[in-house]
């Protein structure tokens, strides 16, 4: 119910509604150029990741280096991306999940991980 019996101003809705799709492109553009980090096996293997989820380094401490157990290695390898990505989801969730609710809840919005 509008107060007074009015109708919602059309304008000012779309302009809300511009204003908000901004926010989150920039939110979007933000998260696309910040790197987080994910390690493993106590830090001899780490992950970089950006907010989006894009892997951008993976250094290895040559400590980490078994030629004999390359298994354990690759364990390493998937553990650091694994925490590095769960660091690019919190991060996701703190610079999206406002202007997600401000649209209406998070779930069912087209392109957003939430």
């Amino acid at each position: 119910m509008i107060p007074g019996g009015g109708q919602p101003n059309m304008q000012q809705l779309l302009q809300q509604a511009q204003k908000m799709q901004q926010d989150l492109q920039r939110a979007q553009e933000e998260l696309a150029n910040t790197e987080v980090e994910g390690q493993a096996g106590g830090g001899l293997v780490k992950a970089t990741v950006t907010g989006a989820g894009e892997l951008r380094a993976l250094r290895i401490d040559p400590k980490a280096v078994d030629p004999e157990d390359t298994e354990t290695l690759a364990d390493l390898v998937v553990a650091a991306v694994q925490a590095a990505n769960e660091n690019a989801q919190n991060l996701q969730q703190q610079k999206l999940g406002p202007l997600a609710q401000g649209l209406g809840g998070g779930s069912g919005i087209p392109g957003l991980p939430f």
